[in-house]
């Protein structure tokens, strides 16, 4: 069988499909303990509130109305209006409904973004997808139809008591030429947990206009919801940025239901690709969370739950790992939201993909850290092979045995003798 450019693109090994594998493989093998994958805690208080509105969507039809119909390809009018008033009240945005769609996941959104604003133009132009702070998302560097679709730029990275530290975008190597098409972040950051300052994002929608190109936030993890963010910030948006979405840090990754916020102009291209390529977005998600849209009920969930159970999680995992290792060479990201903590081991003697196979082999699944560099061209640069990401919102009994696993791996790297060349 012979696969066409697209095929052999999109059906060779990524980092995101190893992640996804590894979740597969925590879920079905009782002995593995998951810190790996992106999986959201079970919260006993959100899965009380989903089961009952679950329950309610049983009793009154809307279940079964919501699996037998389509919605329209810009996504269930509702549920889009219910968002609209939502972010209108809590954050004074002057959103509509002709601002938003939804999507099957913000995976699915990317894939859409980056493919819209950056690759081919009909005029022979060649635009790419920038990232002012690498590391990044480990599922953005395979999304794009064309190869050197991607670039990113290095952080500077600020050391900070106990053994903490924090990237922050380097504004003087930053470049944005004529050639980009698109500005994208994370905030907080997928893998490293970092929140960009209200100063970073200013910055960075200042430059967007100027090049007048649109600044893309992928705010899976941020305001108003889920709100997974211990530190001071402020949320964003305006007329040139796009904001994605998602219902999966709220409890409900199966639902796969991303939302894009975006100009109308942006929102009308989303809606016709999603009629072409899915007909419509899934119905089950906006089913699901629609009281608790209308009612008001997801701001109260994540400020009140969801955010001080993920803080709590982490500063003990953390905890757990400076006791753990103790070596001058380890060092934590600042933990300021999302569900993970970056962990850095500086002048590792092996790569991180080798650590994450010494790990597997032990029952452990964590994330080598050189996935998360997409558009980073310096393939010598050594921090990028130096890293993990590590799930901290799993149980705690799996979280210390993980730690415990990891600590003796590392002590045994750090201190095995030098073979000479």
């Amino acid at each position: 069988m012979e696969f066409s450019t697209f095929g052999q693109k999109f059906t060779r090994h990524a980092g995101i499909t190893q992640l996804m594998d590894d979740l597969n493989q925590g879920l079905t093998t009782p002995n593995t303990i998951m810190l790996g994958g992106g999986n959201p805690a079970a919260i006993p208080e959100v899965l009380a509130y989903l089961d009952n509105q679950a329950q309610q969507l049983i009793k009154n039809g809307d279940l079964i109305k919501a699996m037998a119909n389509y919605d329209g390809p810009q996504g269930k009018d509702a549920y889009i209006n219910a968002l609209a008033r939502l972010l209108s009240k809590e954050l004074g945005w002057p959103v509509g409904p002709e601002h938003i769609a939804l999507t099957n996941g913000s995976q699915t959104a990317f894939f859409y973004l980056f493919n819209l604003l950056a690759g081919e133009f009909a005029d022979g132009r060649k635009k790419k997808v920038l990232f002012p702070l690498a590391p990044e998302y480990i599922g953005y560097g395979d999304g794009a139809l064309s190869e050197d679709h991607f670039v990113a730029c290095k952080p500077t990275i600020t050391q900070l008591d106990n053994g903490l530290f924090k990237y922050h975008v380097d504004f003087d190597q930053l470049e944005v030429g004529d050639d980009i098409g698109l500005i994208c972040v994370s905030r907080p950051t997928n893998p490293t947990g970092n929140v960009l300052t209200d100063e970073e994002i200013m910055r960075l929608d200042a430059i967007a206009r100027e090049k007048g190109i649109p600044l893309l936030i992928d705010n899976a993890y941020g305001m108003p919801f889920p709100n997974i963010i211990f530190t001071e910030a402020k949320p964003f948006w305006n007329d040139n940025t796009i904001l994605c979405m998602s219902l999966s840090k709220l409890g409900l990754p199966g639902v796969r239901c991303g939302i894009v916020v975006g100009s109308p102009e942006l929102i009308k291209a989303m809606t016709n690709i999603s009629g072409i390529i899915n007909l419509a977005p899934g119905s089950m998600g906006p089913a699901m969370t629609l009281p608790m849209m209308e009612n008001g009920d997801v701001i109260t969930l994540s400020n009140e739950v969801i955010r001080p159970f993920y803080q709590a999680k982490a500063q003990q995992a953390v905890t757990w790992l400076q006791e753990a290792i103790t070596l001058p060479q380890f060092h934590i990201h600042k933990p300021e939201g999302a569900l993970f903590l970056w962990l850095w081991f500086e002048d590792l003697p092996i790569h991180s993909q080798e650590l994450y196979e010494r790990l597997k082999q032990k029952g452990l699944l964590v994330v080598p850290g050189h996935y998360f560099f997409p558009g980073i061209t310096d393939e010598h640069w050594q921090h990028s092979k130096e890293c993990i990401r590590l799930n901290y919102a799993q149980s705690e009994a799996d979280v210390q045995a993980g730690i415990k696993i990891l600590a003796e791996e590392i002590y045994a790297i750090y201190q095995a003798p030098k073979t000479q060349p």
